[in-house]
């Protein structure tokens, strides 16, 4: 990869909400990005964004000079999207799934790289959903989604997925990568109030409570992975059907960082436990060989204390960004069991989406 010399215009769509909001801090001193454009619904188009987002900023930092003055554009409105954007990050999420789909697909009819957090074109055969520690080729199916849909030379959509995946789906990555593939994974998460955004942090019946179902996070877990590890045809995405996973999905009075307990089968032989904890520590891919801007130094961190990972003390390792891992232990059905931890605002959300950007400019997807 050439060296990005110039900084890559963007604009950030859902602008004002908690991923856009994060959005719109960590490219705020990023060396490659620069956010030029932020749109939103239209009851904040029009407004300066400091304005339009008030007393709902609820970032640890303030919001970047850099960004405070620009005038918000409704979302929808396509013909006043300034000049000069060579990517789009989109935290929108219209009230119909499939109309945020198809909004999306206009801004790439239109030439633009589209990077979505949206769920809505997960399942879209033809668009690619990616983590790139693990599934970097992934990428390489936009030249198709281009041919199938018509769309022009820069313009595509790529997603990333579920903010839960990011906490274990890695760590399966790296044993299989070292020869010990994994067919049988259960999961319990227990999932941070932010994930849920900020109807959730501030709902009264998530303060000191456990609420043991959310609304999809199981399919997602399930299914999402699947397709993640599946191979790239002339159609789409196939899906792999080499490994299962069955889920638990639970909402804990946490702020951020979910916690996974994890319990695997492999399906051959079995790595000692010490050999697992090598394959961690010394697990490195695309983002890390490369030095991305977004990547953590170390994607995985073991934890040798009983007691770790935690929430409070270990998601915001490597930036948000690293996966913590805690509690290796032969299990009585299973034949290991883990905990594992992920920020899931940044790594699961905007930060994740932002290293897929870095994969996308790498790989001369995204381009001055």
């Amino acid at each position: 990869m050439d060296k990005v010399t110039n900084n890559i215009n963007v604009s950030v769509l859902g602008a004002t909400g908690m991923v856009g909001q994060n959005y719109i801090r960590l490219l705020s001193n990023h060396p490659w990005f620069d956010v030029v454009d932020v749109a939103a619904s239209p009851r904040s188009a029009g407004n300066r964004y400091i304005e339009a987002v008030g007393d709902n900023w609820l970032m640890p930092d303030k919001i970047p000079s850099s960004v405070e003055n620009l005038v918000v554009r409704d979302v929808q409105n396509l013909d006043e999207f300034p000049v000069g954007i060579q990517c789009i990050f989109s935290a929108m999420d219209l009230p119909i799934k499939n109309d945020t789909s198809n909004l999306e697909f206009e801004y790439a009819g239109k030439g633009y790289p589209v990077i979505s957090n949206s769920s809505a074109n997960r399942w879209t055969s033809d668009v690619p959903m990616i983590i790139p520690e693990i599934n970097a080729d992934h990428a390489d199916i936009i030249p198709i989604q281009q041919t199938n849909r018509g769309l022009p030379k820069n313009g595509f959509v790529a997603v990333k997925p579920n903010c839960s995946l990011q906490t274990y789906l890695v760590t399966l990555t790296a044993l299989e990568e070292a020869g010990f593939p994994v067919d049988q994974v259960h999961v319990t998460t227990l999932q941070a109030l932010s994930g849920g955004g900020k109807k959730v942090l501030i709902a009264q019946e998530f303060k000191e409570n456990v609420i043991p179902f959310i609304s999809g996070e199981e399919e997602k877990t399930e299914k999402e992975p699947l397709k993640i590890l599946g191979r790239i045809t002339e159609s789409g995405i196939e899906n792999t059907d080499r490994i299962e996973i069955s889920s638990i999905c639970t909402r804990v009075p946490v702020v951020d960082g979910h916690t996974a307990v994890v319990s695997i089968n492999f399906k051959n032989k079995k790595p000692s436990l010490d050999m697992i904890k090598s394959i961690w520590k010394n697990f490195k891919s695309i983002p890390q060989i490369e030095q991305f801007p977004m990547a953590p130094e170390v994607p995985i961190y073991y934890f040798e204390e009983e007691n770790r990972p935690q929430p409070r003390m270990d998601c915001n390792l490597g930036k948000g960004m690293a996966i913590s891992v805690g509690r290796l232990a032969e299990d009585k059905f299973f034949d290991i069991r883990y905990v594992a931890l992920s920020h899931n605002t940044i790594r699961g959300a905007a930060g994740g989406a932002i290293l897929t950007a870095e994969l996308l400019v790498h790989k001369g997807y995204i381009h001055l």
